[in-house]
């Protein structure tokens, strides 16, 4: 999305004088922004191509605003500066717009924080836009001990944007039974792993059926209630879904609707790959989780085994080594109404016998007893690196 600017500017004033004065405001934000600002007309300020700021340029603009403010779809952002009044007159129009139940924000300050403000706000409005357009695949229903997971579609497509999409497992099989042409930059390096070979082709047969259904579709994103695959393959789609999720498709495990919106809304902000696990174990005193599961990204992971499936002894599992450091994580409720995010540090890969086989010790920001008194949820959200703050300013706006 281009940056576009609707410039507002008081006819008392001489306009020529004005953009002169500020020309060095605007070319020191375009410098921190590494892009031009462009001028635009209240006709392109809806276009889904532009991240339209409202330029506030001089004070006596109120009463233009309060015209045509009806034609500008949110965000309600004014950007001002130090001069000619630009910051008492974005108060006003702020405060107006408030008293209308709209969300605004002045954006406001030196340089280097207003052109982290506007790409920080980019990011969040692009996510918004990217929701409406998302569609997700919904593969068998929810497995049966997720007693606490159910969604409404239409809620979810009200609050977010996002369409669900009921899949049947028969079509599942028919297209795994049907496909086995695809490429992969990793399938390489996961067949020379020192794993059954019989075991790998027919968790990638599986995954080759998990793409047929995205290409069918045309999903963004899938979660499969993948137990049945155990009973029909004794295999799993752990591995599947590490792939997809290698390639920006996002896929979650067990039917679980929650966390495969979660992942996306994870995904989408950070454009990072998001690893979805249990939480297993809960230190009080040293505020730290163990979270596993039998599946990762593979570009997640610093090095990754193949190991079977934890729960079955089947098929292919995947044990991923996530770098140690800065993490984020997150869930959304069911009804999208409630989240917790919270940054943390990876501290530990582990390697139980008892638990799914990627493990990762996690300390938390946030108190772990999250976890036992308000939580939302079994299955969490995993990403490298802190974006707690992108996640609460999504969900403000």
């Amino acid at each position: 999305m281009k940056i576009g600017l609707y410039p507002l500017v008081s006819e008392i004033h001489n306009e020529e004088y004005i953009d002169r004065t500020l020309q060095g405001f605007l070319a020191d934000v375009e410098d921190k922004l590494g892009e031009k600002l462009k001028k635009i007309d209240l006709k392109d300020f809806n276009r889904k191509d532009y991240f339209s700021l409202i330029f506030i340029k001089s004070g006596g603009v109120e009463a233009k605003f309060k015209e045509i403010f009806k034609q500008i779809k949110e965000p309600y952002l004014l950007l001002c500066s130090d001069l000619h009044n630009s910051l008492a007159a974005s108060l006003e129009i702020a405060l107006f717009l408030r008293q209308k139940g709209e969300k605004t924000e002045i954006i406001y300050g030196n340089s280097d924080y207003i052109a982290k403000r506007i790409k920080e706000l980019r990011k969040i409005f692009e996510v918004k836009r990217r929701l409406a357009s998302t569609k997700l695949g919904v593969i068998g229903r929810p497995s049966d001990w997720l007693i606490a997971s159910d969604v409404d579609y239409d809620k979810i497509k009200n609050a977010l944007g996002i369409s669900l999409i009921d899949i049947q497992m028969d079509e599942l099989v028919k297209e795994i039974e049907q496909n086995y042409h695809f490429d992969h930059p990793k399938l390489n390096d996961i067949k020379r792993k020192a794993f059954d070979s019989k075991s790998i082709e027919g968790a990638l047969k599986i995954y080759s059926g998990f793409k047929a259904i995205v290409k069918k579709y045309k999903l963004d994103g899938i979660t499969v209630r993948c137990f049945d695959l155990l009973g029909i393959y004794k295999n799993t789609g752990c591995l599947g879904m590490s792939l997809l999720n290698d390639e920006g498709i996002v896929a979650g495990c067990e039917g679980d609707i929650p966390a495969l919106i979660s992942m996306t809304i994870l995904h989408f902000l950070t454009d990072k790959p998001v690893f979805m696990a249990n939480p297993s174990s809960v230190d009080i005193d040293r505020n730290e989780i163990i979270l596993a599961h039998c599946t990762v990204p593979l570009n997640m992971s610093d090095e990754f085994y193949l190991k079977t499936h934890f729960e079955s002894g089947l098929g292919v599992g995947i044990k991923g080594n996530i770098r140690k450091g800065e993490s984020t994580v997150f869930k959304l409720s069911g009804d999208g109404k409630n989240y917790f995010v919270s940054g943390g540090e990876i501290i530990e890969n582990l390697n139980s016998e008892n638990l799914c086989r990627t493990q990762i010790r996690v300390k938390m920001n946030e108190d772990v007893k999250y976890f036992l008194k308000n939580f939302i949820g079994n299955h969490h959200l995993i990403c490298t690196g802190n974006y707690t703050e992108i996640v609460r300013e999504f969900f403000k706006w």
